[in-house]
């Protein structure tokens, strides 16, 4: 190795001097060691080669310390060689400047958009619903009541409406966030379902299979807003028909998976007041109300299929 080569010529120098001493190349005889005249001379010192150490500080990965010849300039590897710095042989041989730029094959490379927020998992502040759709175009009968209280305008009384082709638009609104769609979804299903109230026939039963899908839709969004608006809709709908529970004992696989990860999510507060208790807005509250209320009216197979699809829950008829 280079440093190695340094050691013994130094060892051997100081042994006899003469014997080493180092002579300028002839006149038109090429320089030894590939070395080539630049202007006139080679940088020659005055006295014989000695020797004397070069300090390049003491960081983590750095030479402390090397013996450097200083008969012919020979090139010294400094820690300041990545930077430009370079003398010696290099500098005999016409080199000069840092040379071309790293093509950072193994510089890590980060892309600009890998720390702009993606929002995957953010709410949809404007979702496309069929609800919308629908009453922008003015195919709902229903209109806002402005007045003291607002509320919804009916254009038709709703018990005289197709409950199985507007009910699952209904539904559909209630992913709206935005008002008037928000308000009138949410009023407007409440005024349908306590409409079908002991009607017959039933009204909301040959609608059920038709819900599933926006209501399923209103629960993936994991939005707890979005969520309470849809559970207490259906609660809604059994107590005003309770042959809907029995209807829904198929569609559990569908819907129960997500109240399943919101069953037991309640906020430890000591001796506090939860205000969402009594705005109905607290998820687990509702979903412990739904699971006891679709097993008090969906049959002898409720149970166990509420069992099999949340394994923690426990009757509350049986026990």
């Amino acid at each position: 190795s280079c440093g190695t080569f340094f050691f013994l010529f130094a060892v051997d120098h100081l042994r006899c001097p003469r014997a080493f001493e180092v002579m300028p190349p002839a006149a038109g005889s090429k320089a030894p060691l590939g070395v080539e005249m630049l202007s006139t001379q080679i940088v020659k010192s005055s006295s014989l080669p000695s020797l004397h150490r070069q300090s390049y500080g003491s960081g983590a990965g750095q030479h402390s310390q090397a013996l450097v010849a200083t008969g012919y300039q020979m090139m010294t590897m400094s820690p300041s060689a990545g930077s430009g710095n370079i003398s010696g042989r290099l500098v005999a041989q016409g080199h000069w400047g840092g040379g071309p730029q790293k093509a950072g094959a193994y510089k890590k490379k980060i892309p600009k958009g890998v720390f702009v927020k993606s929002k995957a998992f953010d709410v949809d502040e404007k979702p496309v619903t069929q609800f919308r759709r629908f009453y922008e175009r003015h195919d709902l009968p229903i209109a806002v009541r402005f007045a003291t209280n607002p509320g919804v305008e009916w254009k038709v009384e709703p018990e005289r409406l197709d409950y199985i082709y507007l009910l699952p638009i209904f539904f559909d609104g209630l992913l709206e966030k935005e008002n008037p769609y928000s308000f009138l979804a949410f009023s407007g299903l409440q005024d349908m379902l306590n409409a079908a109230r002991g009607k017959e026939p039933s009204l909301i039963c040959p609608a059920v299979p038709s819900i599933i899908i926006p209501l399923k839709r209103c629960l993936n969004t994991k939005d707890p807003q979005t969520m309470c608006k849809a559970v207490n809709m259906l609660q809604l709908m059994i107590r005003c028909d309770p042959r809907v529970g029995e209807l829904m004992v198929p569609y559990y696989r569908q819907l129960l998976p997500i109240m399943n990860l919101y069953m037991n999510m309640n906020k430890n507060l000591g001796d506090g007041i939860e205000y969402s208790q009594r705005k109905r807005e607290n998820m687990a509250d509702l979903v412990a109300e739904t699971l006891e209320l679709l097993e008090r009216t969906g049959g002898e197979d409720a149970f166990i299929n509420i069992k099999y699809m949340i394994p923690t829950y426990e009757s509350c008829m049986i026990n």
